[in-house]
């Protein structure tokens, strides 16, 4: 591993770095730190705790992943859907969002309603599962949880999630309706990000505390869905012998189970985090 390389070539790429953590077998053993303490945009990687709540609920028996996402969200199907459309929720399940395979949604809800918006979108061969990325899928599964357990989605994950965690109030965005908008809109300093990994990588326990089941963890860092980066979990990327959680603009947190090998960095790069990518893998995990 080459981590003082890495730093050198983004110093002379000069590319957005906001930080950088290098664990192995639970331990910190690199870090470069622009404000250590700042919280930065982790865009999609908002998705991967949506994938953590469901998991909660349906450790706890008030969520379920095979059930359609109308048995949670009928509630709030406006009284004028048509009965295609009706039909069309019914047909989905959970972990048809879960893992990306319906086709036709937009990349992001519209307008002023976006659950209805998200609910009642025109969807052709609901039958037909094939990998097809957009944030409504993360955003109605959001939704859906926080119907079952009744409350807001944060209230819910703050005692059973972010507070084992040690991440205070952590910033977040609701939708125009007040739910949680589950497939972005966080913002976590690289430390906070670490620590969602080690959780993931550690097979739900966190410190001696099983925050979320095994063989959810397990299921959902494995590829459920293929694509062409290799494969995709429960709003987890599959990545190389491990997996990911991954937001649009270089916010990576890269595991490897096998390897006890972590690296999480947060970055803002519009253009170009593909070359920080690339030498992230160059430097820091070509030799391991």
């Amino acid at each position: 591993m080459h981590f003082q390389k890495f730093i050198d070539t983004v110093k002379e790429n000069h590319w957005q770095l906001f930080g950088i953590e290098v664990y192995f077998d639970g331990q910190v053993v690199h870090n470069c730190h622009r404000e250590p303490i700042r919280r930065y945009p982790i865009y999609s990687a908002t998705k991967t705790i949506t994938s953590l709540a469901v998991g909660i609920a349906a450790d706890e028996g008030r969520f379920s992943i095979d059930a359609p996402i109308y048995e949670y969200l009928e509630g709030e199907v406006p009284a004028y859907a048509t009965a295609k459309q009706i039909e069309n929720l019914k047909k989905i399940t959970v972990k048809r969002l879960l893992t990306m395979s319906v086709q036709g949604y937009p990349f992001r809800p519209q307008g002023d309603n976006w659950l209805e918006f998200s609910l009642l979108y025109p969807l052709e061969n609901i039958e037909a599962a094939a990998f097809s990325y957009s944030n409504i899928p993360a955003y109605l599964t959001g939704a859906a949880v926080a119907r079952a357990v009744g409350e807001h989605l944060y209230s819910y994950l703050n005692p059973r999630l972010f507070q084992p965690l040690d991440i205070a109030e952590p910033v977040y965005k609701n939708c125009p309706s007040g739910y949680f908008y589950g497939a972005s809109g966080m913002e976590l300093t690289v430390h906070e990000v670490s620590k969602f990994g080690e959780l993931l990588l550690n097979n739900g326990k966190y410190r001696g505390r099983q925050l979320v089941s095994t063989d959810y963890v397990r299921e959902a860092t494995k590829a459920q869905q293929i694509n062409k980066e290799g494969g995709y979990g429960y709003y987890i990327w599959k990545y190389r012998d491990g997996f990911r959680i991954s937001g649009k603009w270089g916010q990576r947190c890269l595991a490897f189970p096998e390897r006890k090998l972590m690296v999480t960095y947060l970055s803002h790069m519009e253009q170009g985090s593909e070359e920080l990518g690339r030498a992230v893998e160059e430097c820091l995990l070509a030799d391991t």
